[in-house]
């Protein structure tokens, strides 16, 4: 019997390719390892037990990072005031002052530019791409990248 294909590739090759792709968001939303792992996993398992079609890598792409969104948004209710403030302390992720790597700064910046910012520069994503994955206007997407990158100078210093 012939494995599924997703996208034109295996199970497999879908979680080695998209690996990181889908920490990273989880990540950028939670700025904790261990929970993002935990969101990491769920996305590939409803993946896993959904097979959903996709037309291409780019749809499959964007389908993972909307359920990942989507994972670290129920994530973030389920748990909302459980964590102690020295236990987030403890499990947070520390990013040291780089000038080479502004992840630091990034991580500094409110949550809904962060994700902007990350789709943006890091994956990629052109404007309307991102107002399609996080259902919002692509007015507000250009408003939140402009805003984001206001935080990130404050935060960064210079341009």
């Amino acid at each position: 019997m012939s494995e599924k294909k997703l996208a034109g590739l295996t199970y497999e090759q879908v979680v080695h390719k998209y690996a990181q792709t889908v920490t990273s968001v989880c990540i950028m939303r939670l700025q904790n390892y261990t929970d993002a792992e935990d969101c990491f996993q769920n996305v590939f398992v409803k993946l896993y037990a959904k097979s959903p079609r996709f037309s291409d890598e780019t749809h499959l792409k964007a389908w993972l990072i909307r359920v990942a969104i989507n994972e670290c948004n129920s994530f973030l209710r389920k748990n909302r005031g459980i964590v102690s403030l020295d236990e987030a302390k403890e499990k947070a992720v520390d990013f040291t002052e780089d000038s080479r790597d502004i992840s630091w700064a990034l991580f500094k910046t409110p949550q809904k530019y962060r994700v902007v910012l990350y789709l943006y520069y890091c994956e990629q994503y052109k404007v309307r791409e991102i107002a399609d994955i996080l259902k919002i206007s692509e007015s507000a997407v250009k408003a939140r990248l402009t805003r984001g990158r206001e935080k990130l100078k404050e935060i960064y210093g210079g341009d």
